[in-house]
């Protein structure tokens, strides 16, 4: 058979079909049920800094966080959560609040009504939503809680806390197999049970199929992806994806991408975050734009135009190329915001900043609108391609400047009100 008789036949190209699961409305974020994949984050900040945590949830909305998760671990950060979500709608950040409850929360919903009513979703963990005796009567109380308020609740597994009576007695059950599992399966199982089992419980107790999401979070990612496998196969609850404590920088990205990467593409989860550990001081809503580009890098979601570039070599011993990439990036960004407004569809816009003739004017044929700069030793001229035609050719010191002209040149023509009224 012929490459381009293998090609054809070869199946198409993309994510799979999406795991099909119940939809969860939360505060007006549809997650699960054929939506897009909704990207969230959570906040570090003392919640009972309420200055402190309206500014960080400002942040991780504006730059992109559907939903907003904050620490609700005593009374103090209880009562101030209302005033948080009051401030937040006062300067017009919608975003819906995610209340994280650990040991005592079903305490302090039921003492702060008003922080109950406030946040869109609970979160609880079953590995210590209580113990023993207490357990099932606390995690009740949480459910009644939702049930009452008519909120949303997400059941979240973690590896780090998980129930260690279940545990156990999984252990048990295996080490009496005739063919035992290791042990890193048999805690991969209590993993997957203890967030279905919890769910059927809420269900039991009267909370709504589409009021549940699930998470089941560990930290190494042949982990995660086994224990999600598992969980879509066995269940259609929405499903919260994410890497916990994926670590800092660079590591924290590459881990969180491998395994969501892979369970994005079988099809399987309907929210994620990037757990990343940011430097002392450091921009919280980094995790907020690697989730995004995660998506978009998969073609689930755009968000913000694409510039393609390439690596440099040593066809590129000058830095012009670099530098217009970069600063057409930070253009964009800086854009958007306006663009978003004016120009319906703008997110799809794909440019391209080459740097040399080897690949430059075919890749930026292939963008909406690409400039191919000279390499080393190359003429000083840069031929600019839109919709895969040379319309011009650039020279001298102002070819960032008349590139950003065409550009915005481009996203009017494409995307303004004169393209719309045309269609």
């Amino acid at each position: 058979m012929t490459d381009l008789a293998l090609a054809a036949t070869a199946p198409e190209a993309g994510p799979r079909a999406r795991h099909r699961t119940v939809g969860v409305d939360i505060g007006g974020v549809m997650v699960g049920g054929g939506a897009p994949i909704v990207v969230q984050s959570m906040t570090n900040t003392d919640t009972a800094d309420i200055a402190a945590t309206v500014a960080q949830v400002a942040a991780l909305a504006r730059a992109g966080s559907e939903l907003v998760r904050i620490t609700v671990d005593r009374d103090e950060a209880a009562a101030a959560v209302p005033h948080v979500r009051e401030r937040l709608d006062r300067i017009g950040v919608h975003v819906p609040l995610v209340g994280d409850f650990h040991y005592i929360g079903h305490k302090l919903l039921a003492d702060h009504p008003a922080c109950a009513e406030a946040l869109a979703k609970y979160r609880i963990n079953p590995g210590n939503v209580g113990f023993k005796d207490k357990k099932d009567r606390q995690f009740t109380q949480i459910v009644e809680m939702a049930i009452r308020h008519g909120k949303a609740v997400r059941i979240g597994a973690n590896w780090g806390s998980l129930d260690q009576e279940l545990l156990t007695h999984l252990m048990d059950i295996n080490a009496a197999s005739a063919t035992p599992l290791d042990a890193r399966a048999v805690t991969r199982e209590a993993m997957v049970q203890s967030a279905l089992l919890s769910a059927a419980r809420a269900e039991e107790i009267g909370l709504a199929k589409n009021k549940i999401v699930l998470s089941a979070k560990v930290s190494g990612v042949q982990d995660l992806i086994a224990v999600y496998r598992e969980v879509a196969r066995r269940s259609d609850y929405a499903i919260h994806l994410g890497l916990t404590e994926a670590g800092m920088g660079s590591k924290g990205i590459v881990a969180s991408s491998a395994a969501l990467g892979v369970l994005l593409q079988e099809g399987i989860g309907d929210t994620i975050r990037f757990s990343l550990t940011p430097e002392p001081g450091g921009d919280r809503t980094v995790e907020v734009k690697t989730a995004q580009e995660l998506l978009q890098t998969m073609g689930f979601r755009a968000f913000v135009p694409l510039v393609a570039a390439c690596p440099g070599c040593g066809r590129t011993t000058s830095t012009v190329f670099q530098e217009l990439a970069r600063d057409i990036q930070s253009w964009i960004s800086t854009s958007m915001p306006e663009w978003k407004t004016r120009y319906p569809g703008v997110e799809m816009l794909n440019v391209a900043v080459m740097g040399c003739i080897v690949n430059g004017p075919g890749e930026s044929k292939h963008a909406d609108i690409g400039i191919s700069l000279p390499g080393t030793g190359e003429a000083p001229t840069a031929p600019v391609f839109v919709d895969g035609k040379k319309v011009a050719t650039l020279r001298g010191a102002g070819i960032a400047a008349e590139f950003k002209d065409m550009v915005s040149v481009y996203v009017e023509r494409r995307y303004g009100a004169s393209s719309r009224a045309a269609e």
